[in-house]
């Protein structure tokens, strides 16, 4: 049952991700976020954040208390100059990162408001997250890059280029930092084992003495901490789908990789030893399935898809439990905010 709905008239919504402490929802648009409270209108218990090209957000929970509550944004993040087609939170909600069309990748501090820093990456960006350590983004563009930006040494340590020219669509970081995941326009999944060095010291971009100036620009940090956090090593490749993937995300205990794609599947991926062998496809979408989330104990996944819909899935069974009807246009992006999935 929809809980509470977010009008977002401007666009269409491109990407959803709620605050480590459960607080705030971010949404992505075109050339903006803006944060909403989610604690306004909304009931206790576990919800689900579906947005799509409507340009509005829906969330869906036990209750139906606070429809249409608390579409005011608490904050809005206004800089870039075409769609914010990604964003991740620091561990702290301190800052978080933005990826858009415009080629730029821009942290913002969430108490000002205004971007601290600013890195090009000379084509559109299409995702971007952050390591677990703090200190490093990894991010993917419409140009088949992969990049790897140190914070502490304000700038790029890694680029990767699986395929020339082939757009990577996703990335997606074990939480424990093993290993990197990619996935590119043409369905194939690369695998890095991730070797981490000792003096992986968590950054911090709002400190004053690693920011290159109000504007955003790189500035030089010889005192600050980083450097050669991260060695990437290649270890294995595959076709995923046959047709365009658009996600790929690896569950919080790093057991299950999911993909999504245009043939209309999810597919569940064990990364036992990094063979990647298929464990299920979820079977139920009609069209393109965009997004998913998983659930805090990696039981559960949630996908939205162009059918207008976002499904629960218990990946035991690999069974929909629950059906989130109510968009009128593709669904295009969801997140969970779950403490614990009750049946």
């Amino acid at each position: 049952m929809c809980s509470k709905i977010v009008q977002h008239p401007d666009s269409q919504i491109n990407k959803l991700a709620i605050s480590p402490d459960k607080r705030f929802l971010a949404v992505a648009a075109n050339q903006h976020v803006r944060l909403y409270d989610c604690a306004i209108g909304a009931p206790g218990g576990s919800s689900v954040g579906a947005g799509g090209a409507a340009g509005a957000a829906a969330t869906g929970g036990s209750g139906n208390a606070g429809l249409n509550a608390g579409s005011n944004p608490v904050a809005t993040f206004d800089g870039h100059a075409g769609n914010v087609t990604s964003l991740a939170w620091h561990c702290d909600a301190k800052w978080l990162v933005t990826g858009s069309e415009d080629g730029t990748l821009k942290i913002w501090d969430t108490r000002t408001s205004r971007p601290q820093r600013v890195y090009d990456h000379h084509a559109p960006v299409n995702d971007v997250v952050i390591h677990p350590n703090q200190g490093e983004l990894v991010s993917c563009d419409q140009a088949g890059s992969v990049k790897v930006w140190d914070l502490g040494e304000n700038g790029c340590s890694h680029e990767l280029v699986p395929e020339e020219e082939v757009p990577i669509r996703s990335v997606t970081i074990a939480s424990d930092g093993s290993c990197l995941v990619a996935g590119n326009n043409k369905g194939n999944v690369y695998v890095w084992r991730i070797q981490s060095g000792s003096s992986a010291t968590t950054a911090d971009p709002n400190s004053a003495t690693q920011l290159g100036g109000d504007d955003g620009s790189n500035g030089n940090t010889p005192n600050t901490p980083g450097g050669e956090f991260t060695d990437l090593q290649p270890v294995t490749k595959f076709r995923a789908h046959d047709k365009y993937l658009t996600r790929c995300l690896l569950s919080p205990d790093v057991r299950y990789l999911a993909t999504c794609s245009a043939d209309t599947t999810v597919k569940i991926w064990s990364t036992s030893r990094y063979e990647f062998a298929l464990e299920k496809t979820l079977v139920g979408h009609q069209r393109w399935v965009w997004d998913a989330a998983f659930s805090a104990d990696s039981a559960y996944l949630v996908t939205a898809s162009s059918d207008h819909v976002a499904r629960l899935w218990e990946l035991a069974s690999g069974e929909t439990v629950r059906q989130y009807n109510g968009h009128n246009k593709a669904v295009v992006c969801c997140a969970l905010n779950d403490s614990q999935l009750e049946q």
